[in-house]
C-alpha cells in the first residue's frame, strides 16, 4: 500500500484536474456558442456548457464521497 500522504496528494490533484477539465469544457462550449451561426451549433454549444457545469458540480463531490475516510 502507498503512503497516506501520497494517496491524499494524488486524490487532491485528481479533484483539481476534474475541475480544470470541466472549466475548459465550459469555456469551449461558450466559444462554440458565441461563434455559431446555425441553430444546431448553438444547441451543441449550450449542451456542452451544461454538461461541463454538471461535471464541475457533481464529479468532485462524488469522488470525495467515495474516497472519504471510513469512521473508526
Amino acid at each position: 500500500m502507498s503512503d497516506p500522504d501520497t494517496t491524499a496528494r494524488t486524490r487532491y490533484f485528481a479533484l483539481v484536474a476534474v475541475r480544470l477539465i470541466g472549466t475548459a469544457g465550459a469555456v469551449f462550449g461558450l466559444v462554440l456558442l458565441a461563434r455559431a451561426t446555425a441553430t444546431i451549433d448553438k444547441l451543441l454549444g449550450a449542451a456542452i456548457v451544461l454538461a461541463a457545469l454538471a461535471m464541475i458540480a457533481i464529479v468532485p463531490r462524488s469522488l470525495a464521497h467515495r474516497w472519504r475516510t471510513p469512521p473508526e
